[in-house]
């Protein structure tokens, strides 16, 4: 989808739309034809029209909450701190998570669809999928920007990149559930973001001053788009 705030959407663009929001409004048990077909004014036939039944309908819902998730990450300005650019794309990412919890779970397989959970035959994750593996993309050509920097060691940047992710992903599942507070950030992420780096090469004092860097630059980005008339 990912169309235009002033573009008009297909039926099958708002089918999948207000799948998004009833995932996030009312769960993941809400995600029914008969609901969906409701939310936009249709019959239920709307969704074996356009989808052939719920299962390419969900999957078509993975593949623009990827695609979002992959905007929303990218947004993120390359400054020429690339150490602070990979942490903000982080807190990015943990952003994201956080305001989409429903779908967050339900791209990382946390969420029981049912029947209606299934995915093309080549893909076996919503990270196969070629929206997934453009959103991981992000991620990776981040940290070789990083790698190209030297501010850590000649490495391959997937492995590098996914430590990074399941370290992320560990946090924001902890936080979701309540375990780690507001003061998560600056008690558990941050810290543990500079251990991270530091492990993989870094010196702790660049580590910190991109850190710095990085939670100022995003809570500026935050800031601006908060004003009316600022994209």
């Amino acid at each position: 989808m990912m169309t235009s705030p002033d573009t008009p959407l297909s039926t099958a663009d708002r089918l999948v739309a207000a799948a998004l929001a009833v995932l996030e409004r009312d769960g993941p048990a809400a995600i029914q034809a008969r609901t969906l077909a409701g939310e936009i004014g249709a019959s239920t036939m709307a969704v074996y029209t356009y989808f052939g039944g719920m299962p390419k309908l969900t999957e078509a819902v993975m593949r623009e909450g990827l695609a979002r998730f992959a905007e929303h990450t990218r947004g993120v300005p390359h400054t020429d701190d690339p150490m602070a650019d990979l942490i903000a794309g982080g807190l990015a990412y943990g952003e994201f998570a956080m305001q989409n919890p429903q779908l967050y779970r339900l791209l990382f397989g946390l969420t029981d669809l049912g029947g209606v959970h299934k995915l093309s035959a080549d893909a076996a994750t919503p990270w196969d999928l070629a929206e997934g593996v453009d959103a991981l993309s992000v991620l990776v050509a981040a940290v070789e920007r990083v790698i190209e920097a030297g501010r850590i060691r000649p490495q391959e940047p997937t492995p590098a990149a996914t430590q990074i992710l399941s370290a992320t992903h560990g946090f924001v599942l902890l936080a979701m559930s309540g375990f780690i507070d507001s003061h998560g950030l600056q008690d558990v992420m941050a810290p543990m973001a500079i251990n991270l780096i530091v492990g993989l090469g870094d010196t702790r004092r660049r580590a910190e001053r991109s850190l710095a860097a990085a939670i100022k630059a995003r809570a500026s980005q935050r800031q601006n788009k908060s004003r009316p008339g600022v994209v």
